[in-house]
């Protein structure tokens, strides 16, 4: 499992339901337009952390239905709540998901070894390929590279998704566990993290410039390095204004403007000024399909 996996967005209605013609419109246009190589579903771009057991398995179960067989799907289950995490874990195995992956539980500072407990119940009770969700800056668990080794070595750990700008330490943990697959969780780095061994790359912007992302980690493949480092420049503008304005919402605005239903912001997210559409509105040049 490689390449670039597009951290999927969910389009809800106003009242906070999701919209299923808008979901599939999207899951479509990353497998048909974006061509990237997988979607993550469940994620903090699905806002999956703001939905209920029962939404996020509705998402579930939408995203398998609409992509078949078209490209990887990995189900991201973490909770803070082992149970759900378990049950949620156990359908995506049923519905046919190619890999689990789940977030370090946060909020309570856990410590390493009750982080290490949950991971190893996790996989035990879901019995399926895992793949760990590490994004210290939202949770505020660092991993050394001994941490990570000890995750690794859990049956059914395949890999890890590496929110964090730390490229040695990447380049060390590739290094130490070659077999793993290690995919980079910061949009605006793939270059350097191509180039330092990530085996792909999973994140929210690759709904709309997936292609480039996909060209991109092909050119670092083939050496020529001064295109990739081109190619992320040109990327970086457009993930600036997205950030500029909010990334979920800068990505379904711009949706919008393609005709896709990409519906609302899940509460309490806010939705864009007429002045901050202005701002996203740039970004349409760039990823005209």
């Amino acid at each position: 499992m490689k390449g670039i996996i597009t951290a999927l967005i969910t389009p809800f209605h106003e009242d906070g339901t999701i919209n299923e013609t808008g979901l599939r419109q999207i899951v479509r246009y990353n497998i048909d337009v974006m061509n990237v190589d997988g979607l993550y579903v469940g994620g903090s771009t699905s806002e999956s952390f703001l939905l209920d057991e029962s939404q996020k398995l509705q998402l579930l179960q939408i995203v398998k239905e609409e992509a078949g067989e078209d490209g990887k799907l990995i189900a991201q289950i973490g909770s803070l709540n082992i149970e759900e995490a378990i049950r949620l874990g156990k359908v995506a195995k049923q519905l046919g998901y190619d890999a689990l992956s789940a977030i370090t539980p946060y909020y309570y500072k856990f410590s390493f070894q009750e982080i290490k407990a949950y991971y190893q119940r996790l996989t035990k009770e879901t019995d399926y390929p895992m793949i760990i969700y590490s994004n210290p800056a939202f949770t505020g668990a660092q991993f050394s590279v001994d941490d990570y080794r000890e995750l690794l070595e859990l049956p059914n750990v395949i890999g890890v998704k590496y929110t964090d700008t730390d490229l040695a330490k990447l380049a060390k943990l590739k290094q130490n566990h070659p077999e793993k697959v290690f995919f980079s969780g910061s949009d605006d780095m793939v270059f350097p993290f191509a180039v330092s061994g990530a085996d792909g790359a999973i994140g929210s912007t690759y709904n709309l410039i997936g292609r480039e992302a996909v060209k991109l980690y092909e050119v670092v493949q083939n050496s020529d390095l001064e295109t990739a480092r081109h190619m992320q420049s040109q990327m970086n503008q457009v993930i600036d204004l997205m950030l500029e304005v909010g990334v979920y919402q800068a990505i379904k605005h711009v949706f919008k403007q393609k005709g896709i239903d990409a519906g609302f912001m899940k509460f309490p997210f806010r939705e864009l000024t007429e002045e901050e559409k202005k701002t996203a509105e740039k970004i349409t040049g760039f990823v005209e399909a």
